[in-house]
């Protein structure tokens, strides 16, 4: 099978985004997993490239069919507004947000065309989003629109090492994503912890090659006590447990989610369904920050991300970690790998 053509955006130019593309640029392991290509500005590119030393020379691709082949050459797409070169680095800037727009829209396009096999996002700024007039929470609520779905949901995942055993790694998943604490509870249903239950066994089946094990996160202490602390858990959860099971999906819960993320970090579990975005991401970050990737589930097409943001304390200096690139551009071809496999 051929390499899958994958497209990396450049994210927000103002972040890290452009130092993590070209210091991943530099590991063999990227070129081996995939034939990648930069959704971006090339100029910002070779910016970054010039600043870590790197010898890798940015080139200006006008179409995919153009893409050259050696690895000490960065292909870049131009797709972004120039301006955005003038965006001042480490700042909030419509800019910085509009390329990042630009960047991401035009990988989506070239994936739902079939011209690219996966995307991988760098980080964009929400903030720098909102300035340049696109009001959406993030990178998965602006893709579930271009690709015009409803049935989407955010996982963050981790390979096989360190404090994760099992061995096809662990993801996490959540039933609800950027929203406020206090709008969370008014969120919650049986019908949105099932359809996320479903879509995790449903992805992480090709990630592990077989239907996982999946947790299913409680969202009160102690599972809510026997409804001393809360009635989510009997009223809205175990349902939905409930009717995964009988379906045919290998899935234990509502479980304190303290313990749950113990037990599936140590290999008891492949997946946890978490209610809330911190429940998750916390927990999964402490495992293994720089190593986590971001999946969204439910799109037609593939697309991970590094699981850090711009970075502006980090940004512009020589100092970001490319690991999580790396990892994302892995975990986007063994994705894509699948999906092209099913296709065939």
């Amino acid at each position: 099978m051929k390499k899958p053509r994958i497209a990396i955006t450049m994210g927000d130019p103002t972040g890290v985004g452009p130092e993590v593309i070209v210091g991943a640029w530099h590991h063999a392991e990227l070129h081996d997993l995939a034939a990648p290509v930069v959704f971006g500005d090339p100029v910002i590119l070779q910016r970054a490239a010039d600043l870590l030393q790197s010898p890798i020379k940015v080139k200006q691709v006008d179409t995919l069919d153009a893409v050259p082949a050696p690895t000490d050459v960065l292909p870049c797409l131009p797709v972004v507004d120039p301006s955005c070169r003038a965006a001042p680095v480490r700042q909030i800037d419509a800019r910085g947000g509009q390329a990042a727009y630009d960047a991401l829209r035009a990988a989506a396009r070239a994936a739902l065309a079939d011209q690219v096999d996966a995307i991988v996002t760098a980080p964009l700024h929400k903030a720098a989003l909102w300035a340049a007039g696109h009001h959406y929470p993030g990178h998965t609520e602006l893709l579930a629109e271009i690709c015009g779905v409803d049935d989407f949901a955010m996982m963050l995942y981790l390979a096989h090492g360190g404090p994760v055993r099992g061995p096809a790694g662990l993801g996490v998943i959540h039933v609800t994503l950027h929203m406020a604490l206090a709008d969370v509870f008014n969120h919650l249903s049986t019908a949105e912890v099932l359809r996320t239950i479903r879509l995790t066994s449903r992805t992480f089946s090709a990630i592990k090659g077989s239907p996982p094990r999946v947790a299913v996160a409680a969202l009160n202490p102690h599972a809510g006590e026997e409804g001393l602390f809360g009635t989510e858990e009997q009223s809205l959860i175990a349902p939905a447990v409930q009717a995964a099971r009988e379906s045919g999906i290998t899935v234990e819960g509502p479980l304190p989610a303290d313990t749950a993320m113990v037990r599936a970090a140590a290999g008891e579990f492949d997946a946890v369904v978490a209610m809330y975005h911190d429940q998750g991401h916390i927990a999964l970050k402490l495992l293994g920050m720089h190593r986590a990737v971001n999946v969204t589930l439910g799109l037609p097409i593939v697309r991970t991300s590094v699981a850090h943001g711009t970075a502006f304390d980090l940004a512009w200096q020589g100092r970001a970690e490319t690991s999580s690139m790396i990892e994302a551009v892995r975990v986007a071809s063994l994705l894509a790998r699948d999906k092209l496999s099913a296709a065939d």
